[in-house]
């Protein structure tokens, strides 16, 4: 199975196998752990945050082909997207992003995507600017805080079995961002441009439309995210996370037969926030 902890083992031997492979430093010897290992494992979530935003700076050093490629299978095949975070794990010992080359495009998509809902729905400069404020800021990455460290806390809390190690914060805010670009590009691409001929309509084609649009949306956060968290090899029961497929689908069926259309819902909300 394709599972692998996020974070390294807190033992000593795990934070430098090479300088520890000897025996020297063991848990029965009686001399401290020095001071440089203790700190490895306190500063090295900060560390590592400290060096992906100063990355952001240097566009040169950004592997924008392979970001490329991960947002296409994101689509496609989002297993294999979760196989290169093995291999970063295998060979960087993180499984958390360290190329700000992915959050770039996504950066750039929202720019796109809020550009065509201003110019679908007429909208004026500063309300195009205040809506991508708002799905920037608000949507992706205050929804994203949000789930991240619930995910965070509850994987760590009551889905891990190895308590020698734990899920990376970071690599739960991936997820996060891996689960919004598909749903990204269907509502704010698609449904955008889908909207004014076949979904702004009081009719069962219009709902049927738009909230396909949503199910479907909805159904590649929920198997994106699954995924995401099924990788980790400390973690069990993280199919439980596939139980809210189900409840979607049962909510999609009560929308429709309610009458209740989620595109112009969420749409309306919009407007009414920018307008």
């Amino acid at each position: 199975k394709m599972k692998y902890s996020t974070s390294p083992p807190t033992t000593p031997r795990s934070l430098s196998p090479n300088n520890f492979s000897s025996g020297f430093f063991t848990s029965s010897s009686s001399l401290p752990i020095p001071i440089t290992y203790r700190n490895q494992t306190c500063m090295g979530g900060a560390s590592k945050c400290y060096k992906y935003l100063r990355k952001l700076l240097k566009f040169e050093q950004m592997d924008f082909e392979f970001a490329m490629w991960q947002i296409i299978y994101l689509l496609v095949s989002p297993q294999k997207v979760y196989r290169n975070f093995k291999n970063r794990k295998q060979t960087k010992l993180q499984f958390a992003r360290d190329d700000p080359a992915f959050l770039v495009l996504l950066g750039c998509w929202l720019l796109i995507s809020s550009l065509a809902f201003a110019l679908v729905l007429k909208l004026g400069f500063l309300q195009f600017v205040k809506f991508l404020l708002y799905s920037t800021f608000v949507d992706c990455i205050g929804v994203g805080l949000c789930t991240a460290t619930l995910f965070w806390f509850i994987s760590n809390k009551y889905l891990r079995h190895d308590s020698t190690q734990d899920v990376e914060w970071g690599y739960a805010f991936d997820i996060h961002l891996n689960a919004f670009f598909p749903p990204l590009i269907i509502l704010d691409t698609f449904q955008i441009f889908l909207y004014p001929a076949f979904i702004d309509y009081d009719v069962f084609s219009a709902r049927f439309i738009g909230n396909t649009l949503w199910l479907v949306s909805v159904g590649y956060y929920i198997y994106i995210t699954f995924l995401g968290y099924t990788s980790v090899e400390i973690l069990h029961r993280t199919a439980g996370i596939l139980w809210t497929l189900p409840i979607a689908v049962l909510i999609y069926i009560v929308f429709l037969c309610a009458g209740i259309n989620i595109s112009k819902i969420v749409i309306n909300f919009y407007l009414n926030r920018v307008v």
